[in-house]
């Protein structure tokens, strides 16, 4: 791969343009290859907690989970929530189970296997050891400067 700067130019690089556009290619590109399945992000991470759950979870439980995704927003995740269940994914209770329908399920294996292929895509040329690094040092630019960053 070719750098944009020499490694002299780039410690001078500023972080917070960097990891937005990081930021934006990954989110655009996984938006829009789960947006080819016919899903949003959010329905994916809805369809996700319940697929690897173990049984059905409380609608509030997943909710909690999710809120610190992407400042999602309460209102904007009921409402994606809803769509799961409205779609003929996700059933919920008259108590606020909710739970994947087989139709559910199938599409949620379909998800997984993209997010795989995503992953993959996304991981190319890059060790574990380097990916260990950057994760750290966004951590430690997030605790730097005061912010605060939250995932399950």
């Amino acid at each position: 791969m070719e750098y944009s700067h020499s490694d002299a130019e780039m410690i001078k690089q500023p972080i917070g343009y960097w990891s937005w556009a990081a930021y934006d290619a990954v989110v655009s590109r996984t938006r829009g290859a789960l947006a080819e399945l016919g899903a949003t992000q959010p329905q994916w991470w809805v369809l996700a907690q319940l697929g690897r759950a173990e049984g059905p979870r409380s609608r509030a439980d997943v909710s909690a989970v999710l809120r610190g995704y992407l400042d999602t927003g309460q209102e904007a995740l009921d409402a994606e929530i809803d769509a799961t269940v409205g779609r003929g994914w996700v059933t919920e209770s008259a108590g606020g189970q909710v739970d994947l329908t087989p139709e559910g399920r199938a599409f949620f294996d379909r998800l997984a296997a993209r997010q795989d292929e995503l992953w993959a895509e996304r991981h190319a040329g890059i060790s574990d050891d380097e990916y260990l690094t950057t994760m750290k040092v966004l951590q430690r630019f997030i605790r730097n400067t005061g912010g605060r960053a939250w995932h399950h």
